[in-house]
């Protein structure tokens, strides 16, 4: 049981890491991507690149709001 445990474990702080936001909008951007492709027959390649580059920004905002305080 402690190796299941330890396992999720390391699986969560992999994908979740230190913010819990970016990880959602991950998730959020996979699922409206595969919604596009699959429901709208749209080819929606570029909402992934597009998705990571604003949570990015969303990250580093926060970063630097924490860090000047």
């Amino acid at each position: 049981m402690k190796w299941i445990r330890s396992f999720a474990l390391f699986w969560y702080d992999f994908v979740v890491g230190d913010d819990w936001r970016v990880a959602a909008g991950v998730v959020v951007a996979l699922g409206a991507t595969a919604g596009l492709v699959h429901a709208a027959d749209v080819n929606a390649w570029w909402l992934l690149p597009l998705a990571v580059v604003v949570m990015l920004g969303l990250s580093l905002r926060r970063a630097v709001a924490a860090a000047s305080r």
